[in-house]
């Protein structure tokens, strides 16, 4: 941690800075978890230990509750699972995600004490748990979940007072970072780690936060890497320089981030872009033309919009899909008379559409809204954002099995150029982002070469195997860095 320092920040408190300089994609610290566990929909598909998911996992013996990967993992998590075994073994079940993270916390701070851990700017006492801006609705929450965790809280474990309690659920609360799997496609988890809370937020960051499974399938345990969080240089970072990451994804307008920012982190966001209203103009861009659409006309087209989306989160929630597919055709075809190609109401409508159409196998179609999608991306996002990688990688996807592989090719190049910077050449995504890209530059020098032969050799292929482009779609939006309870 010698490559940053604490310092305080005007109106904010405290922060980090760099204590050197950096470049696109260095890791500026990585960090472990202090504590960390499973969500509960998803305890008996993830291993509890490295989070990451597989098809057969290993059940403790004695809880019948915890999963690991193997014996590596299972050994490597005793000395935070034994207490929490012993807990739910006595108790009957196992409590919600927000109470065993309690517990573990509470567990470590009883075996370590609640002063700073090595490596660590800050203790867990001294985090924010904003409970005294908690509204009349959170504040039921809390005493809900300390009458959850006094039920589950052993009589033999050391006693911690109704306050110390409600800042730890507090400090989860507002802090908890989502922990994803280990294609980082879906959030398994939350943990927390003292460090990361430290980084301010800015809605144009110059870093990133990346999830690190780590590595246990080493020959010798020497070589094994715990699971930690990387925070990422986006570009270059002087000596001195406040080191930032956003919370939530900037694809909104500053209203809606302010408001976001409020209620979920209880702070006025102050950064360059929500002063000026940067880029507000292009998220709410309209048709430009001779006829440019009238005001009452364009709050009609957003007003409709967000009630499709509205009925898309059901259908999609149901397995509806063909009926996703026709609610975004008829928005899409109301809204292109109206709005601009960036605007973020349009670029959420061809979003959906695009995924869902890629599952359905409907690739033609989904290419074109896909490009149109990215095109749109990348006039709003930061170049090096990680939603932007992810983004051109499932568009650069859809075109090359779509046979499009000149336009595929360089939608795949350019997102693995992104995830070089924002998760790492060794990260798993990285590595089948590098496969992608090898195997369509193969197709590409094939189509150049001889176009007719690489059509039918497409053919051929796609009669012997049906291509799979993308898992079953998910109402789940892409989470901000930090889990906030729901």
């Amino acid at each position: 941690m010698d490559t940053v320092e604490v310092f305080e920040t005007e109106g904010k408190g405290r922060g980090l800075k760099a204590a050197k300089e950096f470049w696109a994609g260095d890791v500026i610290f990585a960090e472990r978890a202090y504590a960390a566990v499973v969500f509960d929909s998803l305890t008996h598909l993830v291993c509890h230990t490295c989070f990451k998911r597989h098809e057969k996992l290993h059940r403790c013996g004695q809880c019948k509750f915890a999963h690991y990967c193997d014996r590596t993992c299972q050994k490597d998590a005793w000395v935070n699972h034994k207490s929490e075994c012993s807990a739910i073994k006595k108790h009957g079940k196992a409590p919600n995600e927000n109470i065993r993270l309690a517990a573990r916390i509470m567990w470590r701070i009883e075996r370590e004490g609640g002063g700073l851990t090595e490596g660590c700017f800050v203790s867990i006492d001294s985090l924010q748990n904003h409970v005294e801006h908690f509204g009349e609705e959170e504040k039921k929450e809390l005493r809900i979940d300390l009458e959850s965790f006094l039920e589950f809280w052993p009589s033999e474990s050391k006693q911690f007072g109704m306050q110390y309690i409600s800042h730890i659920l507090g400090v989860i609360n507002c802090n908890g970072f989502t922990l994803s799997d280990q294609r980082g496609l879906q959030a398994v988890g939350v943990g927390i780690f003292p460090n990361l809370c430290l980084v301010n937020h800015d809605c144009w960051p110059n870093c990133t936060v990346i999830f690190n499974n780590g590595n246990h399938e080493a020959v010798r345990s020497l070589f094994h890497t715990q699971m930690r969080i990387e925070l990422r240089a986006l570009g270059k970072i002087s000596v001195g320089e406040e080191l930032t990451v956003s919370y939530i994804d900037f694809l909104n307008v500053t209203e809606d981030r302010r408001q976001q920012l409020k209620k979920q982190y209880y702070f006025d966001c102050a950064c360059e872009h929500c002063q000026k209203g940067i880029k507000d103009d292009l998220m709410l861009a309209v048709k430009e033309g001779e006829e440019k659409p009238s005001q009452d006309v364009v709050k009609d087209i957003i007003q409709l919009s967000k009630d499709t989306l509205e009925k898309i989160d059901k259908a999609r929630s149901e397995g509806l899909y063909h009926e996703v597919v026709k609610l975004c055709r008829d928005c899409l075809a109301k809204q292109e008379p109206v709005l601009g190609d960036t605007n973020i109401y349009m670029l959420r409508i061809l979003s959906i559409l695009s995924e869902v159409l890629s599952y359905l196998q409907l690739v033609d179609e989904a290419a074109g809204h896909s490009k149109r999608m990215v095109d749109g991306y990348l006039k709003l996002y930061h170049p090096n954002n990680a939603q932007l990688g992810m983004a051109l990688m499932r568009a650069g996807v859809t075109h090359w099995h779509a046979g499009l592989i000149e336009a595929g090719h360089g939608m795949i190049c350019k997102a693995y150029a992104i995830l070089l910077v924002t998760h790492g050449p060794t990260h798993p995504i990285t590595k089948d982002l590098e496969a992608m890209r090898i195997q369509s530059e193969m197709e590409l020098r094939m189509f150049q070469q001889n176009e007719f032969m690489y059509y039918k050799m497409r053919e051929a292929a796609l009669q012997n195997q049906q291509i799979q482009i993308l898992p079953e779609p998910t109402n789940e939006i892409s989470p901000g860095i930090f889990q906030k309870k729901q």
